[in-house]
């Protein structure tokens, strides 16, 4: 990306390895994510040219010479911070917190080919190499599935409970696909959109709220007894959106946010007064990888769906133009 707005696919050297925790991969997918809206929408600052993309799964072609979990030939997937997943924060399952973290790709994953860093503690390989059809869905476990299951996990969802989510996106229909496999009782839906109305439905959606801000809030309270939901996942990153979510949860209840944060500030007297635990910031996407990775497998989930546009990574500017325009939901690009 070089600045905002512009989208360019060049042609650039082959990654190589650089340090001895190194691996290489060849991508079999990637894809373009909400959070590379930021900066292609100039809210978020871009310091001249920037290789894109942090989503990626595909086939390991070589390694440094102290990795040892994962060989050339084996299939991948990674989360989009590297981690060592051994220091204490790692072991705590904050992988995103490591005291080595960085980001995965420092060359960027939207691409033939990427250096992934810290091979061991980032990348987990399946069991053999996956049909084509499966490969949508692992791409999605590197981020947005992972995501939506970490917004749904620190919001606490579970048997019994009454969840909303705020955000449409796909990492918000995937928190809506993970609370349905956390047990929830009932999901709420925020949206406006037919195509991500019925998808979230698809998901485990059991009702769908269209207002937004206040009015959402009260239709919210409307549905839950005048209550709240016990579990609200915020996956937008907005002041609009966290504010909705917090007066959308009862008091005692939590709230998991997600969404990438652009000059969100809280009020003190009504954090203070609202009762409500909040938590959540980038995913560890690695702490939910194996798991995520086994559900997909054996086909429990297809997460995959949120991909509702696929383009040949030649096409990147389109597939950025379709997401900004929101003419997509997400965009797969094929290497």
């Amino acid at each position: 990306m070089y600045k905002p707005g512009d989208v360019r696919v060049e042609q650039r050297p082959d990654p190589m390895i650089v340090e001895p925790t190194d691996a290489i991969i060849r991508l079999s997918a990637t894809c373009v994510c909400g959070s590379d809206l930021w900066p292609y929408r100039g809210v978020e600052k871009l310091d001249g040219p920037r290789p894109m993309g942090h989503e990626y799964a595909g086939i390991v072609e070589e390694v440094g010479s102290e990795v040892r979990t994962v060989r050339p030939g084996q299939f991948v997937v990674g989360s989009f911070f590297a981690s060592d997943n051994t220091c204490e924060i790692c072991q705590s399952g904050y992988q995103t917190h490591c005291v080595h973290r960085q980001g995965a790709a420092p060359d960027g994953a939207q691409a033939e080919r990427a250096r992934i860093a810290l091979a061991d503690g980032t990348l987990v390989a399946t069991p053999e190499a996956p049909s084509d059809d499966l490969v949508p869905s692992l791409l999605a476990a590197s981020d947005v599935l992972g995501t939506g299951w970490f917004a749904a996990i620190a919001a606490e969802v579970g048997p019994g409970k009454t969840v909303a989510v705020v955000g449409d996106g796909a990492v918000g229909l995937l928190g809506v696909l993970a609370a349905k496999e956390l047990g929830a009782e009932r999901i709420i839906a925020m949206s406006r959109h037919a195509d991500r109305q019925k998808l979230a439905s698809e998901f485990g959606a059991t009702d769908i709220v269209t207002e937004r801000g206040d009015e959402g809030v009260a239709r919210i309270k409307d549905l839950t007894g005048g209550l709240g939901a016990h579990s609200t996942i915020e996956a937008v990153g907005t002041q609009e959106a966290m504010m909705q979510a917090i007066h959308s949860t009862r008091a005692g209840g939590h709230v998991g946010y997600v969404g990438v944060n652009h000059d969100v500030s809280l009020p003190g007297d009504q954090l203070f007064f609202s009762g409500v635990h909040l938590h959540g910031g980038p995913a560890p996407v690695r702490r939910f990888l194996p798991d995520l990775i086994g559900r997909i497998l054996r086909r429990d989930i297809d997460p995959g769906r949120v991909f509702d546009q696929t383009l040949p990574l030649e096409e990147a500017a389109e597939g950025y133009r379709a997401m900004d325009e929101r003419r997509a939901i997400k965009v797969l690009l094929q290497p």
